[in-house]
């Protein structure tokens, strides 16, 4: 089949994030399907952008055989103005595209950015060439920026946005979604129960497996310090900003001294969280610099014990898929999960505690649990999550369901 697959927000694992249209991409090009993604050439979310020549709105490239349309948008460092200027200018280059993409002879057209703009777009390519169009679902939008931005509905970007959303559920021959119980919410927008697909993140076990790095030097030299020190760590890998949470971690590791934590990564709410546990001097903290996707598990493996956190929105209600779970279930580590959300993928996989998010008296309860814990109970939690996620999320069996999803309608 020939696939056209739109996401303004896709990256590689050679730009950063998002990974996900990379991952289903590169599953069905080894599957004999030809995939063109068409994404904008700035993305807030990656590491490495892609350069566009003065006097070019787009660059084509192939990566790992998949046909990436760069399409040329101004860079902005907030939300505001000029994120919608950058939605803007992706959604009118792709429009210019369309005589090009229809001589693809698309098969398979899917719309996957976060905002639903973009499914106009991808469901006119569909009729114009007689191919499916499928509304790939991350997050609820207009009602994310309604209940966590504070927005009114009747905000003239955010009504727009809700027609959008509407016109998708409506006109897609499917909506497959990373969130496992907005089916309610979409029937109630305009789609039928029938087109529901549930596809979560996941992550292909084979790279993660294969490719492996050592941990730097000072990294090394710093864990083997605190070890010598502390019996017991639990460790975070990955971003420091708002939405993770972080904050409860200071409470709980004054309560539980005797138990290092330990975060690797960066992030805006970095400094603050240094800060604060200078403030409340504690000495069980440890911050350590960002190291690389491949590095990941050799500071896993460091660890006993790994935490992920979550604040208490209503959003959540429809569930989560945090790409950062797989990581530590691969690892082999007990998960200690703070959360209130529609689903848990802890509590389903039996490899850790989950508690509510925020509830630091319940966080402290679990640190103190765990660490006395016999080795082979936490290894069996550790075996547990491992074995979940070689069934459930594993991309190349995610890729089938995907496709196997789009061959029934």
């Amino acid at each position: 089949m020939n696939i056209i697959y739109i996401n303004h927000y896709a990256g590689s694992i050679y730009h950063g994030m998002e990974f996900r249209t990379y991952y289903l991409a590169r599953e069905w090009v080894k599957q004999g399907h030809t995939v063109t993604v068409v994404a904008s050439n700035f993305s807030h979310l990656r590491q490495k952008n892609v350069s566009i020549p003065d006097g070019s709105n787009y660059f084509e490239e192939i990566i790992d055989g998949i046909n990436y349309i760069w399409c040329k948008t101004s860079p902005y460092k907030v939300n505001g103005l000029k994120r919608v200027y950058n939605i803007y200018q992706f959604l009118s280059r792709v429009n210019k595209l369309i005589p090009q993409l229809l001589l693809l002879n698309p098969d398979i057209v899917i719309a996957s950015s976060t905002y639903p703009f973009d499914t106009k777009v991808a469901n006119r390519i569909a009729k114009k060439s007689g191919a499916k169009f499928i509304y790939e679902v991350h997050d609820l939008w207009p009602l994310t920026p309604i209940e966590l931005g504070g927005m009114s509905k009747y905000h003239p970007f955010i009504w727009l946005m809700q027609r959008a959303e509407d016109f998708a559920y409506k006109n897609a021959g499917k909506v497959v979604s990373l969130l496992p119980c907005a089916s309610d919410y979409m029937q109630e927008h305009g789609m039928t129960a029938n087109k529901f697909v549930y596809i979560p993140n996941g992550v292909v076990v084979t790279d993660w497996e294969q490719n492996k790095a050592a941990l730097p030097e000072a990294h090394i030299v710093q864990i083997k310090q605190i070890k010598s020190t502390f019996n017991f760590l639990v460790g975070y890998a990955g971003g420091m900003g708002e939405s993770n949470a972080l904050e409860y971690i200071v409470p709980v590791a004054k309560a539980v001294t005797d138990v290092a934590f330990v975060l690797v990564g960066d992030g805006a709410s970095k400094e603050s969280l240094i800060t604060e546990t200078v403030k409340q001097n504690l000495s069980n903290v440890f911050f350590l610099p960002r190291i690389l996707k491949s590095q990941i598990p050799a500071f896993l493996e460091q660890m006993d014990v790994l935490y992920i956190g979550w604040h208490k929105l209503s959003i959540y209600r429809f569930g989560i898929c945090p790409n950062k779970l797989f990581d530590y279930m691969l690892a082999k580590k007990p998960i200690i999960h703070s959360v209130t959300a529609g689903n848990d993928l802890v509590a389903e996989a039996n490899c850790g505690i989950s508690v509510g998010a925020t509830e630091v008296n319940n966080i402290i309860e679990a640190v103190n649990k765990l660490k006395t814990m016999p080795i082979d109970e936490l290894q069996q939690m550790g075996e547990n999550g491992y074995n979940f996620v070689i069934k459930h999320h594993d991309y190349p069996l995610l890729a089938n369901k995907f496709i196997k999803c789009i061959s029934t309608y």
